[in-house]
């Protein structure tokens, strides 16, 4: 396990989601586990809050630094695979956060 873990929080409108996990699971996340310091991703949808509206889709990146996600490869990764053309744009929450792990 890492001591690193990249959670991506994202929302879509209800009639893009089929297409966007379609584009998630085949495109993008090849991509990006292919990168040297991403060990793993685990994908979840939303079952209930018990708070405000919460995004939807939850990605957690097992990486090995806190660097990797702003890497020159995670970039040229997403642009590969489409992301910023085919999805950035029906995206309504877009929330990612870095944690370290505690000993």
């Amino acid at each position: 396990m890492s001591d690193y873990v990249y959670l991506a929080q994202l929302s879509v409108p209800e009639e893009f989601d089929r297409r966007f996990n379609d584009f998630y699971d085949n495109r993008y996340l090849p991509q990006l586990l292919e990168l040297p310091g991403v060990r793993a991703v685990s994908r979840y949808r939303l079952e209930w809050t018990d708070g405000e509206k919460a995004p939807e889709y939850l990605a957690i990146y097992e990486v090995d630094s806190p660097d990797v996600p702003k890497s020159p490869a995670w970039l040229e990764a997403s642009v590969r695979s489409g992301w910023a053309e085919t999805i950035r744009p029906h995206l309504s929450v877009r929330r990612h956060a870095m944690f370290r792990r505690l000993r």
